[in-house]
């Protein structure tokens, strides 16, 4: 099978944005910066694309412009092993004008969709449809996601 790996439309911070990305994830690094060559006027010289790995996954970054944002349509998913773990990725993403949304999602600073949940997602949320609605009922009173709080709803 090809290589597949997303591609994410910048206006002009595609290299700030894999530089913040690459420093949260271990395993982590810029592996090529490209520029806008010769003859393309107004931003000739200045950054095209950054590819750049986190933890070992492929992602593109490019400097498109301002034609394309991102929305929630799309979101990259950040499986954690516990509390802990999801905090840290949960404050350092809402961090600097990054944003809080329902269920654990969340933009960060430079307008991505991210879901920050457990590896375990499926142990805590399947099983019987009583525990999926219990644990459902319970997700959708947080922002960032508890847990505890979710596996207490699941058992109780």
């Amino acid at each position: 099978m090809p290589r597949t790996y997303p591609c994410l439309w910048f206006d002009t911070d595609a290299q700030p944005a894999a530089e913040f990305y690459t420093s949260l994830f271990p395993n982590s690094k810029i592996t090529t910066v490209s520029h806008y060559p010769k003859g393309s006027g107004d931003r000739e010289g200045q950054v095209l694309t950054v590819a750049f790995e986190l933890d070992g996954a492929p992602y593109l970054a490019l400097n498109g412009g301002p034609q394309f944002t991102f929305d929630e349509a799309i979101s990259i998913t950040i499986d954690v092993k516990d509390q802990a773990e999801l905090d840290h990725y949960w404050d350092a993403l809402v961090a600097d004008g990054g944003q809080e949304s329902m269920c654990g999602w969340l933009k960060d600073k430079f307008g991505l969709s991210w879901q920050v949940v457990p590896e375990h997602w499926d142990e805590i949320a399947t099983g019987d449809p009583d525990r999926a609605a219990r644990v459902f009922a319970a997700m959708m009173t947080m922002k960032r996601l508890d847990i505890a709080a979710l596996e207490a709803a699941g058992n109780s």
